[in-house]
């Protein structure tokens, strides 16, 4: 991972923002110390949770499914 100087980072802010939306994490530092890690939120291109809602059906038995077999494997 790149690490940066503080007045680097200040000089050069848009472009490592840009390339940090990308997915190339960096970490700024002051006088050779790490101060703190500049990564994307969400990189380009990734799905969010939840983006298959309402397109399945999942039946009311799903939690009772092989249930027997499953009790009879542990002899119940």
């Amino acid at each position: 991972m790149k690490t940066v100087n503080m007045h680097e980072a200040k000089t050069n802010l848009s472009r490592l923002v840009a390339a940090a939306a990308k997915g190339e994490a960096f970490i700024i530092a002051r006088a050779g110390k790490p101060l703190v890690k500049v990564e994307p939120i969400a990189p380009e291109g990734s799905r969010r949770l939840g983006f298959l809602i309402g397109k399945g059906v999942v039946p009311d038995e799903f939690d009772r499914i092989g249930a027997e077999e499953i009790a009879k494997a542990f002899g119940r």
